[in-house]
C-alpha cells in the first residue's frame, strides 16, 4: 500500500510522498504553487515570449481544477508524470497540452501553434516551416483524413514514426531540477 510502480521499477512509497511534501511545503507554505514558481522548477529563466507560453499550457495542463495555482495533489501528478510516466501518460498528457478548446480532437491550429513554439524554442534545425511540420503530422496521423486528430489517432502515430513521436511528445526537462533542488531538501 502507498507505493505506485512506474517504467523505471521504482517506487514511490509513503515516505517519500512525505518528504516530498514537505520539501513542497518549505517552497510554497501557502500550499499553492504559481505559474512563477512553476517557470523556474522547470528552468524557463527567459522571457521569452514561444517559452512562456509553452510554460503556460504546460502549467494549465496540470492545473486540473483551473484556479491558477498547483495544489499539492496537483503537484505530485505531475511530478510523477514527467519522471516516472509511461510513454501512454505522457502522450496522454501531451494531447491534453495540445488541445487547447478542450474537445478531445486536435485541429490543424491547436497542433500547429504547438509546433511553432516548439520549433522557436529548440531553434530547429528542419527545413521544414511550422505549417509543413503540422501538415505531415496530419498527413501520418489523421488516420480517417476528417482533419482532425483524436487521441488515439495521436497515440498510435506517435508510437509508429519516431519523426511524429519526437514532435507529438512533449518534452519537459526538469528531471535535472528535481534531482538537484527537491531531492536535497527530502
Amino acid at each position: 500500500m502507498g507505493q505506485v510502480q512506474s517504467d523505471s521499477d521504482e517506487e514511490v512509497d509513503l515516505a517519500q510522498i512525505q518528504a516530498l511534501y514537505t520539501a513542497f511545503m518549505k517552497e510554497c507554505p501557502s500550499g499553492a504553487l504559481h505559474l512563477h514558481e512553476f517557470r523556474k522548477i522547470f528552468g524557463v529563466q527567459s522571457s521569452s515570449e514561444e517559452e512562456a507560453l509553452y510554460i503556460e499550457s504546460i502549467f494549465k495542463s496540470f492545473d486540473r481544477n483551473k484556479d491558477n495555482i498547483l495544489d499539492f495533489m496537483e503537484f505530485v501528478a505531475a511530478v510523477h508524470l514527467v519522471l516516472r510516466g509511461k510513454l501512454e501518460d505522457r502522450l496522454r498528457w501531451s494531447f491534453k497540452v495540445y488541445d487547447r478548446d478542450e474537445n478531445g480532437k486536435l485541429d490543424r491550429n491547436e497542433v500547429k501553434h504547438i509546433i511553432t513554439i516548439i520549433c522557436k524554442i529548440k531553434k530547429s534545425n528542419t527545413e521544414m516551416t511550422p505549417s509543413e511540420v503540422c501538415d505531415r503530422i496530419f498527413e501520418l496521423v489523421d488516420q480517417n483524413k476528417d482533419g482532425q486528430i483524436s487521441l488515439s489517432e495521436f497515440i498510435e502515430g506517435a508510437q509508429k514514426d519516431p519523426w511524429i513521436m519526437d514532435l507529438l511528445k512533449l518534452d519537459v526537462d526538469a528531471s535535472g531540477w528535481f534531482r538537484e533542488n527537491w531531492k536535497k531538501k527530502t
